[in-house]
């Protein structure tokens, strides 16, 4: 059996970072883990062949090639997703589909033969068995979340490593909070289930072995949400860094309650950790708590933001505007913020309702969903009525976004997180010198010599060869990003406003979602 893994393309986002990958010569940030590891799920006796469509095109050739597809999508992808599953069943394929899109859209599926809801550990060596016999069902889902000792190791080396700017594993899945947006918790679960230590440091091993040396994103959406595991697991990974020569440098995403474990944070110091992304989301704590987030109200966010840079570890963090309770100033508030905190990194979104979240139940209830989302909360798509006119908030946003990415202001950002974030005395040891040089260089003459702003890159520069330069390819690789956040900024701005929410004056009809299940 020759099986084809597919990943549907990415739109053009913030978070896809392609202008700031063709500094690297990268095609995309990650592989995509989930089809790896349903590789590693099949029989070892099945061929396998993965096709990236972030990092490469898919030729008739490799359908033809194939006699079952897999193919599994975020709702971003979801587009992408219809397009490669009608290509495939086109051409007489077996097709199978999953993924978080799959598991939680009130749309319409594409016409796949095999539909998996929800994780795949327990349900896709079914779905093998009953291939075998000729009685494969259309439908698969789990009884019950499958443990994380059912997780093989992801077949690493179906991915073109040269494409790629980081590898990905995954230690947790789920999340102990409440987060009304939030979709995590409704997929994983509010129990956060771990690896064990010993499936870890043998995946750490499986990179290493195929070659992998540089970022490491560990992708659970809360690393910290199972702390007592977390801190049973940290050590052993320091002692393996060290063991190894420190080939890898961690990212990962964790809840703001990271900056008040002092232990927590000396440890993922000690074991790599570079950067952390959190979930920010507001200033205004109505809103915090209209959101449920009640984990960012208990202490000071701007003392958490400092707390955690101050271990060495950069912060990224998602923010997001149109809650209902936030005020008329909260563009400014955001923006205030964002410069106090030092994140150059700062991903702001309109708020979205997410398929079969607590906010989704809640906006269908009171009549205010318009329609599925797009997965994209960055364009100006805004998929429910909001509290605030359209039009203000749209434009409000805009203007934000604008003056945060904008060169002057994040460059200060740039920085002040520079002098914050100490270096970490375990230096990596897998620097590549010459694609170092090589990244430097496209990055001196695109914003150097070719942008427009290049007096401000020259500014930004002089200051950190006489302030940092220690940190100088860190100042580099923020550089790029900005230049990311500022082309896609700049699209999205010059786009009308055609995204606001359709037929608003019709209030009445715009549920139209309210008869299904909830």
């Amino acid at each position: 059996m020759k099986a084809l893994l597919l990943n549907p393309q990415f739109p053009d986002t913030y978070w896809s970072f392609k202008h700031a990958l063709w500094f690297e010569g990268k095609r995309s940030a990650f592989p995509p883990l989930g089809l790896l590891t349903i590789s590693a799920l099949l029989p070892r006796s099945w061929e396998r062949r993965l096709v990236d469509l972030n990092v490469g095109p898919l030729s008739p050739a490799d359908i033809e090639w194939a006699d079952i597809v897999f193919a599994s999508a975020m709702l971003v992808q979801k587009e992408s997703l219809r397009h490669v599953v009608k290509l495939c069943k086109a051409r007489g394929k077996r097709v199978v589909i999953g993924g978080p899109y799959v598991t939680t859209t009130v749309e319409s599926l594409p016409e796949a033969d095999h539909i998996f809801f929800g994780e795949a550990e327990t349900t896709l060596p079914e779905f093998v068995e009953e291939l075998e016999r000729g009685q494969a069902r259309q439908f698969y889902e789990a009884a019950e979340r499958p443990p994380l000792s059912a997780a093989p190791i992801p077949d690493f080396g179906l991915a073109d490593l040269k494409r790629y700017s980081a590898m990905s594993v995954q230690y947790s899945r789920g999340c102990p909070f409440q987060c009304e947006f939030c979709d995590i918790i409704e997929i994983y679960g509010r129990v956060p289930r771990t690896k064990s230590i010993e499936q870890m440091l043998l995946e750490l091993d499986a990179l290493l072995a195929i070659g992998w040396r540089g970022t490491v994103f560990i992708v659970d959406d809360n690393f910290i949400g199972n702390k007592r595991d977390v801190k049973r697991l940290l050590p052993e990974l320091a002692e393996w860094q060290e063991k190894n020569g420190h080939p890898f440098s961690f990212l990962t995403e964790a809840s703001v309650n990271l900056a008040d474990d002092d232990e927590l944070l000396a440890w993922m110091r000690r074991a790599g950790f570079r950067r952390v992304f959190l979930g920010i989301e507001t200033p205004v704590e109505e809103s915090l708590l209209e959101a449920r987030k009640i984990q960012n109200t208990r202490k000071n966010l701007l003392d958490s933001v400092s707390r955690i840079q101050s271990y060495g570890m950069e912060v990224m963090a998602g923010f997001i505007i149109g809650f209902d309770t936030d005020p008329e100033d909260i563009f400014e508030r955001q923006m205030n913020f964002i410069r106090e905190s030092a994140i150059p990194l700062a991903m702001v979104g309109l708020l979205t309702a997410l398929p079969d979240t607590q906010l989704w139940r809640r906006l269908k209830q009171e009549g205010r969903l318009l329609e599925e989302s797009t997965g994209n909360n960055t364009n100006c798509s805004i998929n429910y009525v909001p509290r605030m006119d359209p039009a203000q908030l749209i434009a409000g946003y805009k203007s934000l976004m604008r003056k945060i990415y904008s060169h002057r202001d994040y460059y200060q950002r740039s920085l002040e997180c520079l002098k914050r974030v100490p270096q970490q005395s375990a230096a990596p040891r897998h620097q590549n010198i010459i694609g170092n040089i090589l990244t430097i260089t496209r990055i001196a003459l695109k914003l150097g010599v070719l942008d427009r702003e290049r007096r401000e890159f020259w500014r930004f520069t002089g200051r950190v060869v006489s302030e940092h330069r220690e940190k100088f390819a860190e100042a580099m690789r923020l550089a790029a990003m900005g230049y990311h956040f500022r082309k896609l900024t700049e699209a999205y701005s010059e786009e009308e406003s055609a995204r606001l929410p359709i037929r608003l004056e019709q209030k009445s009809s715009l549920p139209i979602y309210n008869d299904l299940p909830t």
